[in-house]
């Protein structure tokens, strides 16, 4: 006995032999090229509506570490395209709320979790079919090191998510990571790098198909890049202290809306299993032209203009004061991000490797941020009380783009 279920654009046969679901051509913009099998089909794992959050687009996906920047971002854009999301969360449930507006009455569920406590992944990763872990930490404190979100916290996810039988993973982890990173202040360098490469390995021996992600320095609403430079623990009597002054690190940073997008796409492509994908921004910048040019934006008002220097950080050894006592007194934390391992990772050149694909070969538009930082530090300027007429002040001139040369080295 065979029972066929027809809709707009998808045929089922059931038999008891036979348990095939076969998606055809649909009108979703998200449909990938080739049809895609549905293992153990069933009528709500079958695409329905026109598309939309108030839709279904056969995807049920559980997103750890959903609270973060890139979390929220990355939760609108698959509510809008009518995936079905479980967002497991630890804490008070009303600090995730605004996550429900992603999508339709019944399409975002919340489940609460620990990331030590095996149950309650499991419950969390039970009904779907992808799973992306976007959990990190850049920063230890004394119930969660590095070790344990990066590297076990990671590979307890991913071997949970290939015992239920999840399809996919996609995991985030950092650009530049290296097992034994070359120290710049700290004697071991970077434990966030280090840790970081080390949960790819444990991720990749645990779901060998899994995407990942490499993104360098996000910034966007709510950023850790952006309002760390403004912040004015950050800052001592209008000097910013950078190591070497910024003048031997390139940074690349890239907008959160286009990480989102990408991993959006690799979610719906599944020619992308097992890839390693670099999420960096269009063009790279020397980091003294990039500070100079942000605390420009931030100063437009020439006549209410303020002093501004770069300094060395032998130059002002107070910020190293600072240091010590927010790794000493606020360790979980930390004002303006001043720790020791932000400051050692704040001067890692990004470094791409030629031989992984990047955004641009997921589809993503890269956002010029020569353009769009301007707009995220509109709400940090000097005396926005002043209301200067069109074309009163000019606006700075962009960084240049730093051209690689062979006779430059890097710390």
């Amino acid at each position: 006995m065979s029972v066929h279920v027809f809709s707009n654009n998808v045929k089922v046969l059931r038999n008891r032999s036979l348990s095939l679901a076969v998606c055809s051509s649909s009108h979703y913009s998200t449909e990938s090229s080739e049809p895609r099998v549905i293992k153990n089909p069933s009528l709500s794992q079958l695409k329905r509506g026109t598309g939309g959050r108030s839709s279904f687009n056969g995807v049920v996906a559980t997103v750890f570490g959903a609270t973060g920047l890139l979390g929220g971002n990355l939760i609108n854009k698959l509510g809008k395209i009518g995936t079905q999301l479980i967002i497991p969360y630890r804490g008070d449930a009303y600090f995730i709320r605004e996550l429900k507006l992603a999508g339709d009455l019944g399409q975002v569920l919340f489940q609460p979790y620990h990331l030590q406590d095996e149950e309650s992944i499991r419950k969390a990763v039970k009904y779907s079919n992808v799973v992306i872990n976007l959990v990190g930490r850049d920063w230890e404190t004394k119930n969660f090191k590095f070790n344990d979100v990066h590297v076990e916290g990671a590979r307890r996810i991913a071997r949970i998510s290939r015992e239920m039988g999840v399809e996919r993973l996609i995991h985030v982890s950092a650009l530049n990571v290296d097992p034994l990173p070359a120290p710049i202040y700290l004697k071991k360098g970077s434990g966030f790098l280090a840790s970081k490469k080390v949960g790819e390995q444990a991720v990749c021996d645990e779901f060998p198909d899994a995407t990942i992600f490499r993104p360098s320095d996000i910034y966007g609403q709510g950023d850790r890049f952006l309002l760390m430079y403004s912040h004015a623990w950050r800052r001592s009597h209008q000097q910013v202290v950078l190591w070497k002054k910024g003048e031997q690190t390139v940074k690349q940073p890239v907008a959160v809306s286009d990480v989102a997008y990408g991993i959006v796409n690799a979610m719906l492509d599944h020619s992308t299993k097992g890839k390693i994908y670099q999420a960096v921004g269009p063009t790279p910048y020397m980091l003294s032209d990039l500070i100079d040019w942000m605390f420009a934006v931030l100063r437009r008002n020439k006549q209410f203009n303020f002093d501004y220097k770069r300094t060395g950080i032998l130059e002002n050894p107070q910020y190293l004061i600072k240091m010590w006592l927010t790794d000493k007194l606020c360790p979980s934390w930390p004002p303006g991000y001043v720790t020791s391992e932000r400051f050692e990772r704040e001067f890692v050149s990004d470094i791409l490797d030629e031989r992984l694909p990047t955004l641009e070969d997921l589809g993503v538009k890269l956002t010029k941020t020569e353009e769009h930082i301007p707009y995220e530090l509109r709400f940090l300027r000097a005396f926005q009380s002043y209301m200067d007429t069109i074309g009163e002040f000019e606006n700075p001139a962009p960084p240049p783009p730093y051209i690689a040369s062979p006779k430059r080295t890097f710390t």
